[in-house]
């Protein structure tokens, strides 16, 4: 006599991934630093690894990121600052935009240079002379490209 089968249970429903027209963002863990994506529209978002609560920014803020000086963390920090402090290490890192550049005159042939504004010093390509940049340039030599 033949057996009967009990039905298969229901199969779970298959992942879909979000859709690619920016359904999800990402922001950087209050506790452990991990880097947390979550659903566009979320206010907060719980982390799987440490279980913090990491405050959404309010939608429409433009987010940058830089790795610390000082510890090598991962930051994330509202575009258009001008500093960081990490949480890690309470270093202060310059928060720069990629053309955020300067130019300066080398020190023995004269010739222009241009650098990541910031820098103490820039190494000529042509002569290899190192001209210090630093904080006392004077203003024309100095010129900002934004």
């Amino acid at each position: 006599m033949p057996v009967p089968l009990a039905p298969y249970p229901t199969p779970p429903a298959p992942y879909t991934p979000p859709a690619a027209n920016g359904a999800q963002s990402q922001l950087v863990c209050s506790g452990c630093r991990n880097l947390l994506l979550y659903p566009v529209g979320a206010t907060s978002v719980c982390c799987a690894v440490c279980n913090a609560v990491t405050a959404v920014p309010p939608p429409g803020t433009e987010m940058a990121q830089l790795v610390c000086g000082g510890c090598h963390t991962l930051l994330m920090y509202i575009r258009g600052a001008t500093s960081v402090q990490c949480s890690c290490c309470h270093t202060v890192n310059l928060a720069l935009e990629a053309n955020q550049v300067a130019h300066v005159n080398c020190g023995n042939c004269k010739m222009l240079l241009m650098y990541q504004y910031g820098a103490r010093s820039v190494k000529c390509a042509v002569c290899n002379f190192v001209t210090s940049v630093g904080g006392s340039a004077s203003a024309a030599e100095q010129k900002f490209n934004s």
